[in-house]
Formats: C-alpha cells, sequence, structure tokens
C-alpha cells in the first residue's frame, strides 16, 4: 500500500509540476496571438492546465482502466464547475459575469456530457467514440473563438526561454514529462482500488479529480490575485468543456477499454445537472458572489452522498 500510494502521490506531483511549466509557455505562446483573455483562458489555458486529465486519458486505457478514465475526466468537469469557481469569492468578493461568455461555454459543455453519458452507456469506449468526442471538442473550440466577442489580453508570465520554436519544445518536453507522472499515478490509483477494496470509477471520481484540478485551482486563483478574472473564469469553464470532450476521447482513440456503465453514466447525468445548475445561476445573476459560492459547493458536497449511494 505504501508503494502504491507512493506512486499515485508521486506522479500526480510529477504531471502537475510539469504542467505549471507547460501552463507558462503556453500563455506565453497565446501572448503572440494577441486573443481575447477569456478566450485565452477557455482555448490555451485551458487546455495547459488539463494536461495531466489528458495524460491520464491516455495512461488509463493503455493499461486497459477505461473508469479512471473516465472517473477522473468527469469528476473534473463536477470539480472545476462546482468547487474551484466556488472558491473565487474567496479571492475576490465580486466577479461580473458576462452572459454570452458563460451561457455559451455552459451550453457546450452540457453538450459535451450528454455525447459522453450516450457513448458510456454500453460500457466501453472505443476509437469511434473517442473520435467523436474529440471532434466535439473541435467544434466546441470554433464556436467560441468566432461566437464571443474581443475582450481583455492575458498578461502572460516572463519564462526564460524566448522564440517560438524553443518555448513549443519547452511545452513538448512538459507534456511529456505530464505523461509520464500519469502513467505512474494509474497504476498507483488501481493498485490502491485492489487493496482498499474501493471501485476505481469512485476513487478516481473523488480523488484522482481533485489532484488532476490542482493545475486550474492554483493558476486560477494567481489570475484573480493578479486582477486577470477573465483567465480565471475562462480557464475553469474551458477546463470542463475539455474534460466532458477532449479528455474522455483521447484515451480510447489510443486503447480502447470497458467502463462501468451504472457508475460512469450517474456521474455524468449528476455532473450534467450541476453545471446547467451552476451556468443559469451565474448568468442569471450576471455576479458571483460568497452566496452563489456556496451554492457551488454545496453541489459539489452533494456529489459524495449522490455517488456513494449509487455504487
Amino acid at each position: 500500500m505504501a508503494l502504491s500510494s507512493g506512486l499515485l502521490v508521486g506522479g500526480l506531483a510529477l504531471a502537475l509540476l510539469a504542467s505549471d511549466v507547460a501552463v507558462a509557455y503556453t500563455r506565453a505562446l497565446a501572448a503572440t496571438l494577441g486573443a481575447p483573455a477569456f478566450v485565452v483562458g477557455v482555448v490555451l489555458v485551458a487546455l495547459g492546465t488539463d494536461l495531466p486529465e489528458i495524460a491520464n486519458s491516455v495512461a488509463s486505457h493503455v493499461q486497459g482502466e477505461g473508469d479512471v478514465n473516465v472517473g477522473d475526466s468527469v469528476g473534473s468537469t463536477l470539480t472545476q464547475y462546482t468547487l474551484v469557481l466556488g472558491l473565487f469569492p474567496l479571492v475576490i468578493a465580486l466577479i461580473a459575469i458576462s452572459r454570452r461568455q458563460v451561457g455559451l461555454v455552459t451550453v457546450l459543455t452540457a453538450a459535451g456530457l450528454v455525447l459522453t453519458t450516450a457513448l458510456v452507456a454500453d460500457g466501453w469506449l472505443g476509437r469511434v467514440d473517442g473520435v467523436v468526442l474529440v471532434a466535439a471538442w473541435g467544434v466546441a473550440m470554433t464556436m467560441v473563438t468566432r461566437l464571443l466577442p474581443q475582450a481583455q489580453h492575458d498578461d502572460p508570465p516572463s519564462v526564460r526561454v524566448r522564440g517560438h520554436l524553443p518555448q513549443a519544445a519547452v511545452v513538448l518536453v512538459a507534456l511529456l514529462a505530464v505523461g509520464a507522472g500519469a502513467t505512474a499515478a494509474v497504476r498507483g490509483l488501481v493498485s490502491l482500488s485492489e487493496e482498499l477494496g474501493v471501485p476505481e470509477f469512485l476513487l478516481a471520481f473523488f480523488g484522482a479529480s481533485l489532484g488532476t484540478s490542482a493545475p486550474e485551482i492554483a493558476v486560477d486563483l494567481t489570475a484573480l490575485r493578479r486582477g486577470v478574472p477573465a483567465i480565471a473564469l475562462g480557464d475553469a469553464l474551458g477546463s470542463s468543456l475539455i474534460d466532458s470532450t477532449l479528455s474522455i476521447g483521447v484515451g480510447p482513440i489510443v486503447a480502447p477499454a470497458a467502463v462501468t456503465a451504472r457508475l460512469a453514466v450517474l456521474a455524468s447525468l449528476y455532473t450534467l445537472g450541476a453545471i446547467l445548475v451552476v451556468g443559469t445561476l451565474l448568468v442569471v445573476r450576471r455576479r458571483h458572489d460568497r452566496r452563489s459560492g456556496a451554492v457551488l459547493i454545496g453541489l459539489y458536497a452533494l456529489s459524495y452522498a449522490v455517488l456513494v449511494a449509487g455504487e
């Protein structure tokens, strides 16, 4: 058990550290595009902070553990839409909400979860399923970049390596490190579930998703402290969109695997309901404060009772 725990913790730590580097250089590259801050958050920063989930998806399926992929990805979608967003008002008491921005990403994420629910219902994620999910993310990104208005631009962090190609190389190396860490973490998670007698899906949904969502928490709270709420909001919502589509889809393209249909469908439907509540609440109020933050965190806490009861 000590070895399994060490693999899980050490693998996640490596993945998180490497993803931090990848995020910094991804944002530096994005600055040359002059993209709006919210769109940078949804499209580029979210892709960087979601590297652990994406790498975990591939690592899980290579090892034949589809439950770990779906549990982590769907769990991360819920974690970021509820817990991560719920923490925002602790840093900035009041955040203005754009109905168009939040509404569009919420609808796209909900569509991704509906698609995921339909694809996991038969207990199998194959290559065609993966291609469909990845394509859905591509369509969503096209809609985000074309339908959202121009806004505030990101102020990227200072990085040591200059030049487009060298920075792209740094991102690539960081991605490889994320993949290595995620592979070790998956192996440790599976071993722990066997030793503790806990279903892999639940461990991934509640445990791994918290670990792989750590980059979002770190990046978003830093962005809030630095006065760039658009980046923080875009990253949290964009990461959820990636988790409901691209993250789940990459793994089965590499290696199809079985999933526990009952738990996967239950988790996906609960998460779907939660993000619709969150999106509607923020769009109607047009603000995010400690009251809405408490509702979001409450939705996250309720998921424990729902998933454990349905196990």
